[in-house]
């Protein structure tokens, strides 16, 4: 199979589909690597490495998307990228349909094949390609907060750290998934209070006992999120629901009651955010204020730290990568958590939480494939 890795175009995006070490391995499996030029330099890697590596750099985005049969991206393909796709090709990126009704469209419109990092599952009902960019979001959720804190920035004023004799900074972690985790994880080690807000009570053991005490639990609800909400410096959005759009947990008429240049950082930003005021930022320009309160939404938050970024995701995307390129449509019926990632095939709706977010149909992937 021909794979194709084009540049990434979406603002302020660094991170490259296929790093070089995953373009050896797709070579040994015997499949054509078209790599953009320059498609790698955000991450040190030039058309030099990635001809050494055994890809065929083609001079632009063009050259990809006529040339393969498989393109291999980060971010939610940009209109002028879906506008290239075809009913031949297969895309594998992430997606996040359930904010984006335009680009459903258009990839419906362009007949292609899209597989969504996003709602892959494992057999533990995880997410593994979504895992490794929530790992980084949580951990940079924090790093966002402490600076967005910071007088000059429109914050309180508050070291999350404080110093002897003086309170830490407070921080209430809304969702103790992957992100969340890894946001207390940071806030913690940076000697803040932190509370971790979930419905599950055996997650709520399970972070209990991982942080040994350090962390406070407490069970979700409208008058716990409230409280935790008003007490708080920083606030931290962390809820996901595979493929579907978020709940909105805070209010717009809950910035009234909390602390004056507070910081909301909303991870849930491309499922369209947890946070009534929330919309997507970049990071260019990555916050903006609402009723005193600091808003951090940047969209695509792994994309400032793009070498991590994408050797993390691509130890996770490489063998569902590889089946798709081996196997082609055929590792969808082979595998039922990779099945679980198609979101698009011929022109329809495979996801049924996408579906029920932008209140359109889909047929089964089952289904669809054995048409």
């Amino acid at each position: 199979m021909r794979v194709g890795v084009p540049k990434e175009i979406k603002v302020d995006e660094a991170r490259v589909g296929l790093t070089p070490s995953a373009v050896v391995e797709y070579v040994a499996h015997g499949h054509d690597v078209l790599v953009e030029a320059a498609a790698g330099a955000g991450i040190g890697a030039d058309d030099a490495v990635y001809a050494a590596a055994g890809a065929t750099v083609v001079p632009d985005a063009s050259a990809v998307f006529i040339g393969a049969d498989m393109i291999v991206k980060v971010k939610e393909p940009q209109p002028a990228e879906w506008a290239q796709l075809r009913p031949d090709q297969i895309l594998f990126t992430y997606l996040h349909l359930a904010a984006d009704p335009a680009q459903t469209q258009g990839l419906m419109d362009s007949g292609v094949t899209a597989v969504a990092y996003e709602t892959v599952t494992d057999s533990r009902g995880g997410l593994p390609l979504l895992a490794p960019m929530s790992e980084v979001a949580g951990r940079l959720s924090i790093q966002a907060a402490a600076t967005a804190l910071q007088k000059p920035n429109g914050g309180r004023g508050v070291l999350l750290g404080g110093v002897p004799g003086v309170p830490p900074g407070k921080v209430a972690v809304i969702g103790g998934g992957v992100v969340g985790t890894q946001a207390a994880q940071m806030a913690v080690g940076l000697g803040a209070e932190v509370t971790i807000l979930d419905r599950s009570l055996p997650r709520l053991r399970a972070l209990d006992d991982l942080f040994h005490g350090r962390v406070r639990t407490r069970y979700s609800t409208r008058e716990a999120i409230r409280e935790e909400v008003f007490s708080a410096d920083a606030v931290i959005g962390a809820v996901l629901i595979p493929g579907a759009s978020a709940p909105k947990l805070v209010s717009r008429a809950m910035l009234s009651e909390m602390r004056p240049g507070a910081v909301l950082v909303d991870v849930a930003i491309d499922q369209g955010g947890c946070f009534e005021t929330s919309r997507p930022t970049t990071h260019g320009d990555p916050t903006f204020v609402v009723d005193g309160i600091v808003h951090y939404c940047v969209a695509n938050m792994p994309g400032a730290v793009p070498l991590t970024s994408s050797e993390a995701l691509n130890n996770a995307t490489l063998p569902f990568g590889l089946a798709l390129a081996d196997t082609g449509l055929a590792a969808l019926g082979h595998d039922p958590h990779l099945r679980e990632g198609l979101n698009v095939h011929a022109g329809r709706l495979a996801h049924g939480a996408v579906a029920e977010s932008l209140g359109m149909a889909f047929v089964e992937p089952e289904q669809m494939l054995a048409a």
